[in-house]
C-alpha cells in the first residue's frame, strides 16, 4: 500500500511551510535563550540561533537532496534571526533563570513537533518507505538541537535527559503517516502529528517521565 501522494501534493506545500516556519521560529528562540544563558554576545547568539534554527532542515534537505536549502531560499528568516540574537540582551535581562529554563523547553518542543512532521511528510513526497520517512522527521527535529548543544558546550539533551524526546519524534511520527496511509486529510494528519510530539514532550517535562536505563 502507498500513500494518497494527490493528497501530499494538493494543499500539502502550503501546510508545510507553516509549519516550517513555526519550526523555524521556535529553534531560534530556543536558541538565543540557550546563548543568553551562557552569556554569549550577539554575534555568538545568532550563530547558535541559525544553527538551531536552520540544522535540523539542512540535514533533511541534503539527505532528500532537495535545493535551494530553505534558509538560502528564505533568506528573510536569517536576517530576522539577527535581529532577534541583537535584542536578545534586552529581553533576556529581565527574565528570571526559572523562565528561561521553560521557555527553552516549551520553544524546543514546539521545533521538535513542527520539524518531524514536516521532515516525515517531505520524505513521503519523495517517495521514501515509512521507516525512512519517520527516520527523516526525527533526524530533522533533533539535530539542530544537537548542533546548539554542542555550541553551547554541553551534553546535547537528546543524550543527557532521559525523558522521552527522540521517542516523542517517533510517536508523531508515526501518527502523522498512519494517519496519512488512512487517507486522512493532510492537514489534519499534520497537525496532529505535530500536537502528539509537543504535548508527550512537554507532559515528560512537567510530571518528570523517564526512560529506563
Amino acid at each position: 500500500m502507498t500513500p494518497p501522494l494527490e493528497l501530499l501534493m494538493g494543499p500539502l506545500p502550503v501546510v508545510l511551510q507553516v509549519l516550517e516556519v513555526i519550526g523555524v521560529i521556535a529553534f531560534a528562540v530556543s536558541g538565543v535563550v540557550d546563548a543568553r544563558k551562557h552569556r554569549f554576545d550577539a554575534v555568538g547568539t545568532f550563530v547558535v540561533a541559525f544553527a538551531t534554527a536552520f540544522g535540523g532542515g539542512t540535514l533533511r534537505d541534503v539527505l532528500l537532496d532537495r535545493r535551494p536549502f530553505y534558509w538560502v531560499e528564505h533568506e528573510s528568516w536569517v536576517l530576522a534571526i539577527f535581529v532577534m540574537s541583537i535584542g536578545a540582551a534586552l529581553v533576556f535581562r529581565v527574565v528570571s533563570k526559572v523562565a528561561s529554563e521553560r521557555a527553552l523547553v516549551v520553544a524546543d518542543a514546539i521545533g521538535l513537533g513542527m520539524f518531524s512532521v514536516t521532515g516525515a511528510s517531505l520524505a513521503l513526497v519523495a517517495q521514501m518507505s515509512p521507516t525512512v520517512a519517520v527516520m527523516m522527521g526525527i533526524i530533522s527535529s533533533v539535530f539542530g538541537g544537537v548542533v546548539r548543544d554542542v555550541l553551547c558546550n554541553e551534553v546535547p539533551m537528546i543524550l543527557r535527559d532521559r525523558s522521552p524526546y527522540a521517542s516523542c519524534a517517533f510517536g508523531g511520527c508515526c501518527v502523522y503517516i498512519g494517519m496519512s496511509y488512512a487517507g486522512l486529510p493532510q492537514e489534519l494528519s499534520l497537525l496532529t502529528g505535530a500536537l502528539t510530539i509537543i504535548v508527550a514532550r512537554l507532559l515528560s517535562w512537567h510530571y518528570g517521565w523517564k526512560l529506563p536505563n
